[in-house]
């Protein structure tokens, strides 16, 4: 009988022991780790089939596996017997089981160490206001909330509840108070929890995600009411961001969410991990600061014209897409290939003396 345990751990020694930021587990197939964005097989072990990975989610679900047979997929935190702390995504393909596993570094690491422009770190010294930090799945959000976060817990006493779809960083609390709420675990839904903050005396919020309009409204309003509020959104630039939190509202509300918005939104920062010419992954940031300028377009639903304030704002600290992009293909970080491959308009970076 195959101790499932100890090839778990195997498994999850070797994506640490790799760099890997991922584990790939699925019937049919080797499993795969991902390394700075590149698919990896580990052929030296056996390809998984169905008993297996039922075996592997058995180990990795614990009490959880009611839930995810009634549930068909499951969000979780795991930390391994080495203390390694990943996040899981568990779900069933063609009847049989597989499982995706993300890890979660130790440590919290500063804007300076993420290499994130420097100017990201005024979104640390606010008082109040809405900051948004999206891209798409796996390039970083989570990793630049958590430094944030961190970044006000080392230099202001604050009350901070962060409510997450799981935990992913573990605070330990330095100047603040740090409370962390586990969707399922600790509440019932990011709204219901958000909701609750109003009561628990806090000045700083971090969302893991805003998925639903009810959550988006509830974050605008602590943001309305003297609130710092963190989240993040799948979403590719600023000016997409705009427009799909304003999608996500019936017509009938579209108009107050603007004005709401225009009021109480601090910054917006979009960032791409992408492979390094010297190895390793390094972040393209767009950083949008809420100006009147900006203010004035979300208000007059002109979402997309931001992308040009952004891109002449240089002055007050904003950075473009491709502005970054280029100035990594500057630097020889990135090649000019990857640069064209992320950008919304590879012209735009030969025209910043590429």
């Amino acid at each position: 009988m195959t101790d499932y345990k100890k090839f778990l751990e195997e498994l999850l020694t070797a994506t640490a022991q790799n760099g890997a930021s991922d584990l790939h587990c699925s019937p049919g197939n080797y499993p795969v780790l991902r390394i700075d964005d590149r698919l990896i097989t580990l052929s030296n072990q056996p390809i998984l089939d169905n008993s297996t990975l039922e075996g592997l989610a058995s180990e990795i679900l614990g009490d959880r596996k009611q839930r995810f047979v009634s549930e068909k997929e499951l969000d979780f935190a795991f930390q391994s017997n080495t203390g390694q702390r990943f996040r899981v995504h568990t779900y069933q393909t063609m009847g049989g089981y597989a499982v995706t596993m993300r890890l979660v570094p130790g440590e919290i690491r500063t804007p300076e160490e993420l290499q994130l422009p420097p100017i990201v770190k005024i979104f640390s010294k606010l008082s109040q206001g809405l900051v948004l930090v999206v891209g798409p799945n796996g390039h970083g959000k989570s990793t630049t909330l958590a430094s944030l976060i961190n970044e006000i817990n080392k230099e202001r006493a604050e009350k901070i509840i962060t409510i997450e779809d799981p935990i992913e960083y573990i605070f330990s609390p330095n100047k603040s108070i740090i409370d962390q709420r586990e969707v399922y675990r600790d509440t019932l839904s990011f709204n219901k929890a958000l909701r609750s903050t109003f009561r628990e005396n806090a000045d700083v919020i971090m969302i893991g995600e805003l998925r639903d309009y009810e959550t988006m409204s509830t974050a605008v309003r602590a943001a309305e009411t003297g609130h710092l509020v963190l989240s993040s959104i799948h979403t590719n630039s600023a000016s997409q961001t705009i427009e799909r939190i304003i999608d996500s509202f019936p017509p009938n509300q579209q108009m107050q969410i603007r004005s709401q918005l225009a009021n109480t939104l601090s910054g917006i920062v979009s960032q791409r991990l992408i492979p390094r010419i010297q190895g390793g992954l390094i972040p393209a940031v767009e950083v949008m600061i809420a100006t009147s300028a900006v203010r004035n377009l979300v208000r007059e639903n002109k979402p997309r014209q931001i992308d040009l304030v952004i891109e002449t704002g240089q002055e007050v600290g904003m950075i473009s897409m491709d502005r970054s992009l280029a100035d990594l293909v500057r630097r020889k970080e990135i090649t000019l290939e990857r640069a064209e491959f992320y950008s919304s308009n590879p012209q735009i970076i030969r025209n910043h003396g590429i």
